[in-house]
């Protein structure tokens, strides 16, 4: 309530209102995720020319396509790298990193298709979201690893390309699916989209997506795992 004239009790902050927005992401975080969502697409584009044989031939230039595929993939982990130089981004990844016995009941209540917050806890992450990350820059690592044993096979004839080859070709088929995925289910939550690209969302999202990230109104979210 307002102080009165002699009192020196402060005046009391309104509490916030479910709509209001909450910082998520910051710009870091949002371009890191940007430039590797292009490079990736890059990669999986070029790719495409080069092994289905309608857009091979559509595209033509066979040998540029090659190269923007292996520098897209070469350049594909330097937008983490350089993130890494962000307090923020550095305590996202510790986020990511970290299993809680809440992601656990998360992955149950996914199994079982439960929906509500109080079955899937989950702090800034959920325990999907944190699998996805792991996957994915487990498998980035392994096509870097193959692309560069197929690149070095050009110089060093006496190393074998088929192993590299056809784990790189199947993994790629695996990213798309897993990619595909990702997509699908962003496009199907806007505002977890409008958190990426603006860096806020509603505290009403907040608390139905990610009860344990707003544990308290007073508390900021940057703050909270």
């Amino acid at each position: 309530m307002p102080s009165t004239a002699g009192s020196t009790a402060p005046t009391a902050a309104p509490p916030p209102e479910a709509d209001d927005p909450v910082r998520r992401f910051g710009r870091v975080p949002h371009l890191v995720h940007r430039s590797t969502g292009l490079l990736m697409l890059l990669c999986l584009t070029t790719a495409a020319c080069l092994y289905i044989g309608p857009l091979a031939q559509l595209v033509g230039r066979r040998r540029l396509v090659i190269t923007v595929h292996e520098w897209s993939g070469l350049l594909l982990p330097l937008p983490l790298l350089l993130g890494l130089l962000s307090r923020e981004l550095r305590a996202d990844l510790r986020r990511l990193n970290r299993f809680a016995p809440c992601d656990v009941q998360w992955l149950r209540a996914a199994r079982r298709r439960l929906t509500s917050p109080r079955d899937r806890p989950a702090g800034k992450f959920n325990a999907g979201q944190k699998l996805y990350a792991g996957w994915i820059a487990g498998a980035v690592l392994i096509m870097m690893v193959t692309g560069l044993l197929m690149w070095f096979t050009r110089f060093l004839p006496f190393l074998s390309r088929t192993s590299a080859i056809f784990v790189h070709d199947c993994l790629a088929w695996a990213m798309c699916v897993v990619l595909f995925g990702h997509t699908r289910r962003a496009l199907r939550d806007p505002e977890a989209r409008k958190g990426m690209r603006t860096g806020y969302v509603s505290r009403r999202w907040a608390r139905s997506h990610h009860p344990q990230w707003l544990p308290a109104d007073s508390v900021e979210p940057g703050a909270v795992d």
